[in-house]
């Protein structure tokens, strides 16, 4: 018998599964209608099948906005029902960071691709004219494969994708609370979003990504349109704004995430080499080579088989990055990969689908590709040209070979393993290329297409060389570089030799020479990117250094060095390197535990020239079971100070107080034995961490809720306490009610003490004052974990400058297809 299940909200999972099945049919139908209109004779003036596949992808496109439109609505509903909503989101999750869960799963983002290319072939439509037919074939498959991955049905003992509108009590999970039909009674919340996941980055990080990632499928579909149509020239000028573009978009995006890696994650740095990481990169760094050697074809007619060899297999390679983030076989050797959702062979039937596709057309009319059968010219700028992209497709070529050691294991039934230290390891391998591809980078600029005469190029070339080697060491000198091993001084030579050659570029373009100042600035964002990287990442220094000789525990050492983490108690400041640092507490922001931490540096003269707050935190789920340490930063020009908590007693602490654990109506476990002191009025207590003065005795203390009745008395000690540069008042109270003698303490929590007056002495003109002390394992702390990034701004800045380049370069192109 079924069970009637009460207060589900079905509705708007229904209608999202039908714009799901809508979505897939109606890529089917653009996608089948398009290629009919590619194989027309255009001649004949038949548009019935162009206009049928544009109303195809026009009602994908609806389809894909009412699938985001219902998916939307249960998340920010908290429609727990829906596995989705119960997955990564929770009562207590904020807005903005409800808007991120929609891409939080694979489902989501596969949504997304989905979206954004669907708002690049409404532009292919609009724009590409006679080329329309056959790209949108291709892009319309694209959208139709992806419809696939959202589509969560069965199809006899297949299982065909996973669909975002999945209930929760059909999602396999086996409890017994789905044998009741109001079983929604006992889900009082959702499980939350990863805690290194609430961060603003995620909000912008994922939609640029994915952006970058459709964007990839455009060149990719002028290229297949160009063997499928015979038209093998013609399509690589339109493909080169595109292109632009998607390098743009997709280096854009990675960049992000190593921002958002470098101020939310607290592995203390902006790149890691994780393969989730790296697997982002792979397209990247093919459509760069593809890109110039598009341009080295369009200008010399040379390297035709390159350029579209590199153009086809970057998007082949944008589905084999999203099989090792999502396919699961990462799981063990990346933090950032998914889970397996049983979709493995439905993606490498992706990748087999766009790889097979230019296999047969590249095989079919290999003997009509314009190949020339001249070389180019050795001192030709797309000779050199050539040799840097075929130095980045096998920079790329190392990164995928080694990212995918689980996928050999896995074909092959291996056991290799990753690198042991694969920073180190990867630092060097692509140093060796970053070092060629920037000197080729800046070499270019000194040469002409087709020939160059070689004594003006060995004489410009040579100059500006020497000037490089000269700013190299000054900056070598400066920053420290020169403690690192020599590979890294080479890079920084090719680094700055890129950057002073292409201003070259930059300043006669300045003189007129536009044309040629979009490549130029992108090529200096990117030297100087490399430059913050370089200087950032090696010359780096730990200021939190640990010299009490304290371990912490065995546990600790295994995630961090203890030498380069320092304790700190509540208000007590320590010393670290320039600043005198001290925590002083401790708030709480929804699931978010901010830690302030005082910053102050003294100059010479005592003054104080620097005082300031970073608030590293530690952010939970709802539920307790994830948490995610969350660093703060103080940029300042010419380097960051980069603070994050990695131990705390905090969180236990309150997490017993949430508990009801610590509600003693005896707190002297919490204290050492009392110690009594006799004082009269202008004494001084000593204790371990600081003094009390006993400023007066207060003859009309009044105690809360107690009234007094005449002959009653009550004498409050009006003491003054000292500890760490801070003063606290307090005022402990005595009180005689009729035969009755009581006291009534009180606590300095951020002094970790409790003060008792407990007698008067009329004899000796004094009073007993008893201090108890909480011990150190009571007290509140932090262990804080500081890093100084000399010059990092010189990464960011040249990303942006890199991004500039990138734009002036996609005018300058779609000037050219104009004028055309």
């Amino acid at each position: 018998m079924d069970i009637a299940y009460q207060g589900e909200h079905l509705l708007p999972g229904k209608l999202g599964q039908f714009f799901v099945v809508l979505a897939l049919g109606a890529s089917l139908l653009s996608f089948i209608s398009y290629y009919f209109a590619a194989k027309q004779d255009v001649e004949k003036n038949d548009n019935s099948w162009l206009r049928l596949g544009r109303i195809g992808f026009w009602l994908n496109t609806v389809s894909i906005l009412g699938i985001a439109a219902c998916l939307f609505h249960i998340i920010y509903n908290h429609y727990f029902e829906y596995h989705y909503a119960w997955s990564y989101t929770s009562l207590s999750l904020p807005v903005y960071y409800i808007v991120s869960a929609f891409w939080n799963g694979q489902e989501g983002g596969f949504l997304l691709w989905m979206f954004w290319q669907a708002v690049l072939g409404n532009i292919l439509i609009w724009k590409t004219r006679s080329w329309e037919r056959p790209v949108m074939t291709t892009v319309a498959l694209s959208q139709l494969v992806l419809a696939t991955m959202v589509l969560g049905i069965n199809i006899g003992s297949v299982h065909v994708g996973s669909s975002p509108f999945l209930l929760l009590r059909d999602s396999g999970m086996e409890a017994p609370i789905f044998q009741n039909a109001d079983y929604l009674s006992y889900i009082k919340d959702g499980k939350g979003m990863n805690p290194s996941l609430q961060n603003y980055w995620m909000v912008i990080h994922p939609p640029t990504l994915f952006l970058g990632f459709a964007a990839m499928v455009v060149p990719f579909a002028f290229a297949i349109a160009g063997l499928w149509q015979r038209r093998y020239k013609e399509w690589v000028q339109q493909a080169i704004p595109y292109a632009l573009f998607a390098c743009m978009i997709l280096g854009t995006g990675i960049i992000m995430g190593a921002f958002w890696a470098y101020e939310s994650l607290n592995f203390g740095g902006f790149w890691a080499w994780d393969p989730v990481e790296n697997a982002s990169v792979f397209p990247w760094l093919m459509l760069v080579a593809g890109l110039h050697v598009l341009i080295v074809f369009k200008n010399s007619g040379h390297a035709y088989f390159t350029a579209t060899f590199l153009v086809l297999i970057s998007f082949v390679l944008v589905w084999y990055s999203s099989f090792l983030a999502r396919s699961g076989i990462l799981g063990e050797s990346s933090v950032h990969a998914f889970t397996d959702l049983g979709m493995f062979w439905h993606l490498v039937l992706g990748i087999l689908i766009f790889l097979l596709i230019p296999v047969y057309l590249l095989i079919s009319r290999w003997s009509e590709l314009p190949i020339s059968k001249k070389d180019e010219e050795t001192y030709s700028r797309e000779f050199w040209m050539f040799v840097g992209s075929v130095f980045l497709g096998l920079s790329c070529f190392q990164l995928i070979a080694f990212t995918s050691v689980p996928v050999w294991n896995a074909i092959f039934g291996t056991k290799l393993a990753p690198p042991t230290d694969q920073v180190k390891f990867y630092n060097i391998i692509q140093s060796c290329f970053a070092i060629i591809i920037t000197l080729l980078t800046g070499v270019t600029q000194f040469l002409k297409y087709k020939k160059t005469d070689i004594t003006r190029f060995l004489i410009t070339s040579g100059v500006y060389f020497g000037f490089s080697a000269l700013v190299t060491a000054l900056a070598v000198f400066i920053t420290g570089v020169n403690k690192m091993p020599t590979l890294y001084i080479l890079l920084m030579l090719g680094s700055v030799y890129s950057v002073v050659a292409n201003g070259k570029v930059l300043a006669d373009a300045l003189k007129g020479k536009f044309k040629l100042a979009g490549s130029a600035v992108a090529h200096i964002g990117f030297g100087l990117l490399l430059i913050g990287a370089l200087i950032a990442a090696g010359t780096q220094k730990v200021i939190s250094e640990n010299h009490t000789g304290e371990q912490y525990s065995a546990e600790f050492a295994k995630e961090e060095d203890p030498r380069e983490n320092i304790l700190l108690y509540k208000n007590q400041p320590v010393q670290m390197g320039d600043y005198s640092v001290t925590f002083t507490g401790d708030t709480i922001e929804g699931l978010d535990h901010f830690f302030n931490i005082h910053y102050k540096r003294m100059g010479k003269d005592g003054k104080v020239t620097e005082d300031f707050i970073l608030r590293p935190k530690v952010t939970s789920n709802n539920n307790g079971t994830g948490m995610s340490s969350e660093p703060d930063t103080k940029h300042y020009l010419l380097h960051d100070l980069y603070t994050h908590v990695t131990m705390t007693n905090v969180l236990t602490t309150e997490k017993k107080e949430d508990d009801g654990h610590t509600e003693e109506t005896d707190d002297s476990k919490n204290y050492d034995p009392a110690v009594a002191h006799e004082v009269a009025i202008g004494d001084t207590i000593t204790y371990r961490e600081g003094f009390i003065v006993l400023k007066g005795l207060n003859k009309e203390a009044k105690v809360q809720s107690i009234p007094l009745n005449e002959g009653d008395i009550a004498v409050g000690a009006q003491l003054e306490v000292h500890t760490h540069g801070k003063t606290y008042q307090a005022e402990p109270v005595y009180l005689i009610k009729g035969r009755n003698v009581f006291d009534f303490a009180k606590k300095i929590e951020d002094a970790g003490l409790k003060l008792q007056f407990a007698k008067i002495l009329p004899d000796k003109g004094k009073i007993e004052i008893n201090v108890f002390q909480q011990p150190e394992s009571k007290k509140k702390f932090i262990v804080l974990k500081a890093i100084k990034f000399p010059y990092i701004n010189f990464l960011w800045a040249g990303t942006i400058i890199m991004v500039i380049g990138f734009l002036m370069s996609i005018f300058r192109r779609n000037k050219e297809l104009k004028v055309r």
